[in-house]
């Protein structure tokens, strides 16, 4: 994470700029060293010169220039981030209907219907029961696309409801409460309020101010990407989601502000997401 989030928009990384930020964060350069072979065996970089005097080169199997890469959940998708700062604002008040997904696939298609499930839970939706997931976000438009992107649109049934029990339970907020775990996604977001708050205050040079970026970058996705985003209805309130990604906005427009002209492309991408 720490490399592609040093690229810089021509594709590349700078050696010396890699371990002083790697430094920064706790790493061993033995640590970086590894870390550059994997990524040159694997084919997502190229490299040039030795140790800090390398320069690293993106390829195509790492993605576009505009991407984080595959698998990397560096920066989450802008319109996740977008909706997430619109329900902090008031944006997009909820009109109570829950939204549920049910399938039926055949052990034959076990592949297809892992996919399908994992698309349902990245979107936000929580199991009720074997097959069945339920979300307040009228997520339907991708999980239909996604079913038939599968070859699974006949197993799929879709259906809105305001008349929603589990177990007995039907008031909105204590079936969010009941089908996903607020107490670990707010935690999350406590963790990132910490550090977004620390970043407030401190002084930097250019290096420190790469390395706070990267971890300020690798806190917002381990919060933002498992939240299924739900609406302020149905939270606690106040909300540590919406506190934390308040301050995280403020520390990121700090940490961009005082990044040089041509520094990585990753505050091109979170100014993308975060306008």
């Amino acid at each position: 994470m720490v490399v592609h989030a040093l690229v810089r928009e021509d594709g590349t990384v700078e050696g010396g700029e890699l371990y002083e930020v790697a430094g920064l964060l706790g790493m061993t350069d033995q640590q970086v060293r590894l870390c550059v072979k994997r990524l040159v065996t694997e084919g997502r970089f190229t490299v040039a010169g030795r140790g800090r005097r390398a320069v690293l080169r993106l390829t195509g199997a790492a993605g576009p220039a505009g991407a984080a890469g595959p698998g990397l959940p560096l920066v989450p998708e802008v319109e996740f981030v977008r909706h997430a700062y619109r329900q902090d604002g008031g944006l997009e008040p909820w009109d109570g209907v829950w939204h549920a997904f049910a399938f039926a696939v055949p052990e034959s298609a076990r592949a297809a219907r892992d996919a399908l499930r994992d698309t349902l839970t990245a979107l936000g939706a929580a199991p009720v029961q074997g097959g069945l997931y339920v979300t307040p976000n009228a997520i339907g438009p991708y999980v239909r696309a996604r079913a038939a992107e599968l070859g699974l649109p006949e197993s799929l049934s879709c259906l809105s409801t305001r008349d929603l029990a589990v177990g007995g339970t039907t008031d909105p907020r204590a079936l969010a409460a009941r089908l996903w775990p607020l107490p670990e996604i707010a935690a999350r977001y406590e963790a990132l309020h910490a550090l977004a708050s620390r970043e407030a205050g401190a002084a930097e040079g250019p290096v420190a101010g790469l390395a706070r970026a990267v971890a300020l970058a690798a806190a917002f996705s381990a919060a933002m990407v498992p939240d299924p985003l739900l609406p302020p209805e149905l939270l606690p309130q106040p909300w540590a989601g919406a506190t934390a990604r308040a301050a995280a906005a403020a520390a990121w427009d700090r940490l961009a502000g005082a990044a040089p002209a041509d520094g990585p492309r990753l505050f091109r991408l979170y100014g993308e997401a975060l306008a």
